[in-house]
């Protein structure tokens, strides 16, 4: 890859013909059209938050270095931004009143409201860039390395610049643009930020099966995202109509697990219902996450709701209890080794010894109180357990 350092282009220069479209993931143009500042494989823009917009600002207006920023040459002859997209965005959308600074005496200012001689300051400040001219994988490869310090990318990032094409490009339209009405919707069941490509990650997750960059080379040149589309709504039909209730906890399970392991079962969305209310409000469920995973299961793997163990001052009164009973009696404290015909029928195990244990199983009602505890020796309480 050729690279030629340019530094009389100035800030001006980039604003002639600025474009920023508030629809995520459309093009961004400056440079009199020559540039296109947002290409497919670039991220979308991040720093419109009132605090890394407006510092690149006031580096420019404090005379600080903006930076290396790095062009590549299309095969027209015209530009694209291969690093330093976010500062171009920030100051164009500037100058072109998108946002405001504070100044001293804290009155925010806009670009037509500055003094003309800090409007001459910022339109005059030449850049440091430099051009390159390379294949699609040296400028692909480049743009990894350069991408590894300031705000990193991300892993759906760094495959959206690697599959770049017609497929990324619809994708993001639809799954990275906070403007699409269904993300209220869809944000109940996932979490993460729709800009920096969550949504979407997710989205190819569920329908790759796990295999993100394998289906996104696969499906790079299509023109049409339908399969995509089509796999998550159903996704997302399916939890909605199986769990008409809308929790928290909901928020980031593994939706395409549970629909590739549980969709063809059929259920009632009222038992559903009353069967998780339930859970919820059993003080001893500590896992309310688990609770899904659980119902859709049948409710047969209580380790998905990591039961509320007994307390230790309950261990001590019921193995103070079963000791002092079994030395009566001349057998041993471990009810089930008493009714045994080996060495341990007669053995006082120790409190360390033992494991607290439901009499009663959680998941046939019993309660998590000292009413329904035994102690048993570790044998036989991890025994039981696997049963």
């Amino acid at each position: 890859m050729i690279t030629t350092l340019v530094t009389d282009i100035t800030i001006e220069d980039i604003c002639k013909g600025f474009v920023y479209n508030e629809y995520e993931g459309k093009g961004l143009f400056g440079l009199s059209g020559k540039l296109t500042i947002q290409p497919e494989y670039q991220r979308n823009y991040i720093y419109a938050d009132g605090k890394k917009d407006v510092a690149v600002i006031d580096s420019i207006l404090k005379g600080y270095p903006l930076g290396l920023i790095y062009f590549n040459t299309t095969p027209d002859g015209n530009y694209e931004v291969l690093d330093g997209q976010q500062r171009i965005t920030s100051f164009g959308r500037y100058v072109t009143g998108k946002f405001a600074i504070t100044d001293t005496n804290g009155i925010p200012r806009y670009f037509s409201g500055l003094a003309e001689d800090l409007q001459k300051k910022i339109m005059e400040t030449k850049l440091t860039i430099y051009i390159c001219d390379g294949s699609e994988s040296e400028i692909k490869e480049w743009f990894k390395t350069i991408n590894i310090v300031g705000v990193p990318l991300n892993e759906q990032e760094l495959s959206n610049a690697i599959h770049s094409g017609p497929f990324v490009t619809k994708a993001k339209e639809e799954f990275s643009n906070s403007q699409n009405a269904n993300i209220q919707k869809w944000s109940a069941y996932i979490s993460g930020n729709v800009i920096r490509q969550d949504y979407l990650h997710t989205a190819l997750d569920w329908v790759s099966k796990g295999n993100i960059d394998n289906y996104m080379s696969r499906h790079r040149h299509d023109d049409n995202i339908t399969e995509l589309k089509a796999y998550f709504n159903s996704v997302i039909d399916w939890v909605s109509s199986v769990f008409r209730d809308v929790e928290s906890e909901m928020k980031g399970l593994p939706w395409g697990e549970f629909y590739e392991t549980y969709h063809a079962k059929a259920y009632d969305p009222q038992t559903v219902s009353d069967k998780l209310k339930e859970l919820y409000s059993d003080f001893y469920v500590k896992n309310k996450k688990g609770v899904y995973e659980y119902i859709l299961g049948g409710c047969i793997d209580t380790k998905l709701l990591d039961i509320r163990i007994f307390d230790d001052p309950t261990k001590k009164t019921v193995y103070t209890r079963q000791t002092e009973e079994a030395r009566n009696n001349n057998h041993s404290n471990c009810p089930l080794c008493a009714l045994g015909n080996d060495n341990n029928k007669n053995r006082i195990w120790k409190l360390t010894e033992m494991d607290a244990d439901h009499v009663t199983a959680w998941s046939n009602g019993g309660a998590t109180d000292i009413t329904n505890c035994q102690m048993l020796c570790k044998t036989h309480n991890r025994a039981k357990g696997n049963k």
